[in-house]
């Protein structure tokens, strides 16, 4: 019987090819790798953008229907605005429901109830400020009940929360931007203020914030600017 012998030759990966296949493999897993960074970094700042307009235009919406209510006086009663310092007759009656206006606070009154009084009712008298220091807009109700006053304090509105530092909100940096501007029945920006207080048929509010956090993309806080304008049709009734 003839036996043929075969001789089978093995070759495997020389040292120099499995290099290469490791140092090509890196190239592609650092590249996808890199991928998923930047998608979870634009992720994380579409987010925060989204969060930070929310916030801004939630405040807007809250500030403009409650200042479109300012003078709202129902049943035309007389001697019905009060100063909102000391709760007696106001010094000017002609301010009606804006006893103070200035570019970074704005008190509006108006009976809600209606029972001929201001104050006698939650929210029937309101300041808003901007807390430059604490970069935050803030919320103050008065009660007037019998010529006593009774206040909630300058409330956080919008912006960081000095009791709770840990809540991560955004920042109010109007700066130098007024929170508030007004204008006539013209479209003239009124500037001699509060003697003209009874001349605005108009108000513009201007929020510039920005985010707690960084943008990932950046490494700055997104910055955003937002306005509403606001007409108090009851301020400008005549009776």
């Amino acid at each position: 019987m003839l036996r043929t012998n075969k001789i089978v030759t093995e070759q495997g990966f020389t040292l120099v090819e499995l290099v290469m296949a490791v140092a090509v493999g890196l190239v592609i897993l650092t590249a996808v790798l890199s991928a998923v960074v930047a998608g979870q970094r634009s992720s994380a700042g579409i987010e925060r953008r989204v969060t930070t307009g929310q916030d801004a235009r939630i405040a807007l919406e809250i500030m403009g229907a409650e200042i479109r209510m300012a003078s709202y006086n129902p049943l035309y009663a007389t001697g019905l605005w009060v100063d909102p310092h000391r709760c007696d007759a106001a010094a000017d009656p002609g301010r009606r429901g804006i006893q103070e206006a200035t570019a970074s606070a704005l008190t509006i009154e108006m009976d809600l109830d209606p029972d001929g009084l201001c104050g006698s009712s939650p929210n029937e008298i309101i300041r808003y400020a901007y807390d430059r220091l604490s970069q935050r807009i803030t919320r103050e109700t008065v009660r007037c009940t019998a010529g006593n006053r009774t206040s909630s304090g300058a409330q956080p509105f919008l912006g960081p929360i000095p009791s709770n530092t840990a809540v991560r909100t955004l920042r109010v940096v109007n700066g130098a931007t007024p929170l508030f501007r007004y204008y006539d029945g013209t479209g003239a920006e009124i500037v001699n203020l509060p003697a003209e207080i009874r001349r605005i048929r108009r108000i513009e509010i201007v929020l510039v914030v920005e985010s707690a956090d960084a943008d990932p993309r950046t490494g700055e806080p997104r910055r955003i600017a937002f306005s509403t304008s606001v007409v108090p049709k009851n301020h400008g009734v005549q009776f």
